[in-house]
């Protein structure tokens, strides 16, 4: 039985990312009713996933933006171009931002009713900003990947200790989904073993562990590198994940970007101690060491720095107007 019979709709479902999300969507069997949206036809997609055999959903396909989101209730979104090699996330920012601000006022146009927004294309804390202003939603109804960050820090850690990823416990990047991504490792335990007693001794030298963090910053890079391509794989389902939890099924593993408004951070929307269930997200500001603290503090500076640039690219408003715009912010 699915999770939900709400309309799930994945906009970007022609894509690599996108077609894996729907295939991810339909094999953890969250809803009776998924859309596929694309500019690009999808209906590819969706007739490979009918030929599936996947019998307890309607699926259907559609170039048509009211088609598509007239009573969807949850959105995931890929709808940006790629990071292609050589290229920062940074690099993308105006193009895909205007795109977010499409997105943004489709669903205030079409479903202003959504339960929850999942974005995960590039800058994906910038282009979740601006879909949030144009959309009229609150600030826990819209999140962005940055779990992606942390699996890579995890995945290395158990790579280099050789064990299962699920023994490494603690593991958290925070602040921006980019190279000034703020690394956490005072919390992580090694299979029962504290990181913070083994770095500096002979099995993980500080010089090591200085290096891991900042493979991890260039992660997706490295992805291109490798794959000659931008991740698809780990975004898709990592972002399925984020879905199913606001949809009332297994607790989200991993930090999300959620939209910040607080004493120190302000405006931005920026990886935190996240918690994601059926009422949306809620956060917390991590806690770590006056090192870590100031890395996440070096982190949001980046980030409003970036957004400030949307203002000067006409692409948002100053702050001061972007109430009247959305009355939750």
């Amino acid at each position: 039985m699915a999770l939900t019979n709400d309309k799930l709709v994945i906009v970007g479902a022609a894509g690599m990312i996108g077609s894996n999300m729907v295939q991810t969507a339909l094999m953890m069997g969250l809803t009776s009713e998924i859309c596929l949206y694309d500019i690009f036809s999808a209906e590819g997609v969706a007739e490979e996933m009918r030929q599936s055999g996947f019998g307890d959903v309607k699926i259907v396909a559609t170039t048509d933006v009211a088609e598509a989101f007239t009573g969807a209730k949850y959105i995931i979104s890929s709808g940006g171009a790629p990071r292609k090699e050589g290229m920062t996330r940074e690099d993308l920012l105006k193009g895909n931002c205007e795109i977010a601000e499409g997105l943004g006022k489709n669903i205030k146009q079409y479903c202003p009713d959504v339960k929850h927004v999942v974005i995960i294309f590039n800058p994906a804390d910038l282009t979740g900003l601006v879909t949030l202003l144009y959309s009229g939603l609150k600030p826990s109804q819209v999140t962005t990947l940055a779990a992606l960050d942390t699996t890579r820090l995890q995945s290395a850690l158990a790579k280099k200790f050789g064990v299962m990823q699920s023994e490494i416990t603690g593991c958290a990047t925070y602040g921006g989904h980019g190279e000034q991504m703020a690394v956490f490792g005072s919390h992580v335990e090694i299979a029962g073993r504290k990181l913070s007693d083994i770095i500096g001794t002979e099995e993980f030298p500080e010089a090591e562990w200085e290096q891991m963090k900042v493979d991890v910053t260039k992660g997706g890079a490295k992805i291109i590198e490798l794959r000659r391509r931008s991740s698809f794989q780990s975004p898709a389902y990592l972002s399925v994940e984020m879905i199913r939890s606001v949809m009332g099924g297994e607790k989200f593993r991993f930090p999300a970007g959620t939209y910040v408004h607080n004493d120190k951070y302000d405006h931005i929307m920026m990886a935190m101690d996240t918690t994601l269930d059926e009422n949306g997200c809620t956060y917390k500001v991590p806690q770590g060491t006056p090192e870590e603290m100031a890395k996440l503090d070096a982190s949001y500076e980046h980030l409003c720095k970036m957004r400030d640039e949307l203002v000067t690219l006409n692409i948002v408003p100053p702050i001061s107007e972007w109430s009247s715009i959305n009355p939750n912010l």
